[in-house]
C-alpha cells in the first residue's frame, strides 16, 4: 500500500501525509506536499514552496502559510533551510523555530538534514525530484528529515542523520521508523558514468543487505553505453539498513515525481523551470 496518501485541506492545498504514521503516532505529523492548491502562477503553479526558483516571494510565503494552515500548525513553527546537496545536519533547538519561513536570508544555511526533539518545531525541506528521507524515534521522541539527491545519497546523508540523532538524543537505529518519499523513480532517472562511478564505490559497503547482492545490484540498470537508470529510493533504503534501521521499519513510496507532473513538480521533466514541494516532519505540542 502506498504510504503517502493524498489529502485535500479546506483551503484547497493538497498534501500527502504518511498515513500509517498518522494512525499509530497521533503526536507526529509528517508527509509531502503536492503542486496543487497554492497561489503561484506558471511555471510555478501553484503550491510552490521554494523561494529560490524565481517565483514571486510574496506568493511563495503565502503558499507556505497556506501549507501551515492545512497542516494545523502555526506558520511561526515552520523551519526551513538553504539546501546545498551535501550531508551537513542541523540540530534544531526551539531558538531556531521558524528560521527561513519567510526569507532565504534567515534560513538555516548550507544544511541538507535537520533533527529535533522539540515539540512545536516543524522541519521543512524542499524537493523537485530528489529523495525526502524521514526518521522518527518513538522511544526518545525525536525526528529527522533529510534531502537526498544523488550527491547526498552517495555521501550517505541517511546515515549522517541517524548518527546526529544518536549523538544529540541517544537514538538507537533499531528503534527508528523511516520513510522514503515521492521522488524521481528509476523509470525516469537516467544518469551517466560519473554518477554511477560514485555509486559503485558505495556498493561494497551495502553488499548482502536488504535481499542480498541482487538487491544491491538492482539499484541501477545499464541502458546503453554510458547511460544508466538509477533507483535513488532503493539505494537510500539500503543505506538506512546498513545504518541499522530494520527493513520492516522502512516505508517506501511508489510515486515518481517525473511520471506524475499532474501532482508534483519535476526539475528534470520540466527542464529546470518549476516549483518545489516541501517535505515536513514535527511533533505536535500537547
Amino acid at each position: 500500500m502506498e504510504p503517502f496518501a493524498k489529502q485535500a485541506a479546506g483551503n484547497g492545498s493538497v498534501t500527502l501525509p504518511i498515513a500509517l504514521w498518522s494512525e499509530r503516532y497521533p503526536q507526529l505529523s509528517a508527509g509531502f506536499t503536492s503542486r496543487i492548491g497554492g497561489v503561484s502562477g506558471e511555471p510555478f503553479g501553484s503550491l510552490n514552496c521554494g523561494l529560490h526558483v524565481g517565483d514571486d516571494p510574496a506568493a511563495v510565503v503565502t503558499n507556505r502559510r497556506r501549507l501551515a494552515d492545512a497542516l494545523g500548525i502555526p506558520f511561526a513553527a515552520s523551519t526551513y533551510a538553504e539546501q546545498v546537496h551535501g550531508k551537513e545536519i542541523q540540530v534544531v533547538s526551539r531558538s531556531l523555530r521558524g528560521a527561513g519561513n519567510d526569507s532565504r536570508d534567515k534560513a538555516l544555511q548550507a544544511k541538507d538534514g535537520f533533527v529535533t526533539n522539540e515539540p512545536g518545531v516543524f522541519l521543512f525541506a524542499q524537493f523537485a525530484d530528489c529523495v525526502p528521507l524521514y526518521f522518527y524515534d518513538p522511544i526518545r521522541r525525536a525526528v529527522g528529515l533529510a534531502h537526498a539527491g544523488w550527491k547526498g545519497t552517495v555521501l550517505q546523508i541517511a546515515q549522517a542523520t541517524l548518527e546526529t540523532m544518536g549523538a544529540a538524543y541517544g537514538t538507537k537505529p533499531r528503534d527508528v521508523i523511516a520513510a522514503i518519499g515521492p521522488s524521481i523513480g528509476a523509470c525516469c532517472y537516467e544518469v551517466d558514468d560519473a554518477v554511477i562511478s560514485r555509486v559503485d564505490k558505495l556498493l561494497p559497503e551495502l553488499h548482502g543487505l536488504g535481499g542480498g547482492a541482487e538487491g544491491v545490484v538492482a539499484v541501477y540498470e545499464r541502458k546503453s553505453e554510458g547511460k544508466y537508470n538509477l533507483n535513488l529510493q532503493q539505494l537510500n533504503r539500503q543505506i538506512m539498513i546498513k545504518a541499522g534501521i530494520l527493513p520492516s521499519h522502512i516505508e517506501i513510496t511508489g510515486l515518481c515525481t517525473s511520471c506524475r507532473t499532474d501532482l508534483f513538480f519535476s526539475h528534470r521533466k520540466e527542464n529546470g523551470k518549476t516549483g518545489r514541494m516541501a517535505a515536513w516532519i514535527g511533533l505536535k505540542e500537547q
